[in-house]
């Protein structure tokens, strides 16, 4: 094998080892090399503690317990921790115990989830909703209950893996257009005139945090006949005057056959929905796999994620508070000449460039300085674009982000100056 740091996930996804039971040969000798070891140590560290602002962690890196800064949770509004939250998922449990130990369709319908089907089409003003009790689940099981193999699905070419895998599933065409680029949609969907088409985009992009061309795309969507599904996963009960998302924020709403979110960020749970017109919430209960095949989702999380809705949507402090961490954020990323590319969202990319090594070695000072920031790395991103991703909080201080701010610029700026001199 050539130099093995030139390797990535991407180059063992073909495996030809004739026992059907095992990985590529030349992926154990790349995955046992010291140098992939030491970067596999960034992923799965354990966490010791609540996904606060400020968590406690032990570290795969160099073994340690530490308490860090935690600017890469999805707990964007902090109401995973919140009382009133806490609360209701401990009457949930109470009341009904941890698990709904059955299958939708046959024994694991509560009232619980009637309920929350029914709050989420009213907050999302649809007229049905599907709850799933995973989030990748989600796109998964409605893309493939949707879609059939004579149909076409455009999707951006930065689109999620679920959204990948779902359009995948359902045997439709798969369609990739540029990233954004509402006329290259245009010019793709000219060659499926014939074919139903679903246009798929995300409200904000999760590893560039921009958000999607709404207008245009919707534009395009019209004249091409096209459903749109948009995934609003980072962007529910955070964009919009009333929280709905990216759609409520440019005032296309009506414009959207398909809504989806997920549980798991904002509303500090796990899970994921979608919200549509009510014929097809009833037939995808039929068609939709990760729905109906699955148990439902636990009851006293689906009694928490209830009161998570409730207390984003009664006034919007945690909304604005997490507003003017993101603005206080961008402000002083930029004042240190930090790549953050095109992002408008609480999801700030750093950008450091082509080399891996860097970006370890980033990660791993800041970490034991008592930042937590993860390094994404090739396949997940461009290999000219390795970077980091702040996932900004509302639960931060200006005292935690000033010593968030003083990590990164005494870790990656000063390394760029001395590399730049």
């Amino acid at each position: 094998m050539p130099d093995i740091t030139d390797y990535s996930l991407a180059d063992f996804h073909s495996n030809e080892n004739p026992d059907v039971l095992s990985p590529p040969e030349n992926y154990l000798e790349w995955v046992s090399h010291p140098e992939i070891r030491r970067g596999f140590s960034f992923f799965e560290q354990p966490l010791l503690s609540a996904p606060t602002a400020r968590s406690r962690i032990r570290s795969n890196v160099d073994g340690e317990e530490r308490d860090i800064l935690n600017l890469t949770s999805y707990n964007y509004l902090g109401l995973s921790t919140h009382p009133e939250v806490i609360q209701a998922a401990k009457e949930g449990l109470d009341q009904y115990g941890m698990s709904s130990s059955g299958a939708p369709l046959i024994s694991g319908t509560f009232d619980l989830h009637l309920r929350f089907a029914e709050k989420l089409a009213e907050f999302k003003r649809k007229e049905g909703c599907l709850v799933f009790s995973s989030g990748y689940g989600g796109n998964l099981g409605a893309l493939q209950g949707m879609m059939r193999r004579k149909d076409a699905v455009f999707l951006d070419e930065k689109s999620h893996k679920s959204l990948i895998d779902g359009a995948m599933l359902s045997g439709a065409k798969m369609v990739f257009f540029r990233h954004n680029d509402p006329q290259n949609l245009a010019m793709r969907m000219e060659r499926h005139a014939r074919d139903r088409n679903l246009i798929v985009v995300e409200g904000v992009y999760s590893m560039d945090g921009d958000l999607v061309n709404l207008p245009e795309i919707v534009s395009v969507a019209q004249q091409h006949g096209a459903g749109i599904y948009i995934d609003e996963a980072h962007s529910t009960l955070i964009f919009g005057e009333n929280g709905r998302g990216v759609a409520e924020h440019f005032g296309l709403e009506d414009e959207i056959g398909v809504s989806y979110g997920t549980l798991s960020k904002s509303f500090g749970g796990v899970g994921g929905f979608i919200c549509t017109n009510a014929a097809l919430i009833q037939y995808l209960k039929g068609y939709a796999s990760a729905w109906n095949f699955s148990c439902s989702p636990s009851p006293p999380v689906v009694a928490g994620l209830m009161k998570s809705l409730e207390v984003a949507t009664r006034d919007s402090s945690l909304r604005d508070r997490l507003w003017a961490n993101v603005h206080y954020l961008k402000k002083n990323l930029d004042a240190l000449n930090l790549d953050m590319g095109k992002c408008e969202s609480q999801v700030i990319p750093i950008i450091i460039g082509p080399s891996g090594e860097k970006l370890l070695r980033y990660a791993a000072e800041m970490q034991q300085r008592g930042l937590f920031l993860q390094p994404v790395d090739y396949p997940a991103v461009p290999a000219h674009a390795r970077r980091f991703r702040i996932s900004v909080s509302s639960q931060l201080t200006k005292e935690q982000m000033d010593r968030a701010l003083n990590i990164i610029e005494d870790v990656i700026v000063a390394d760029q100056r001395k590399t730049s001199s």
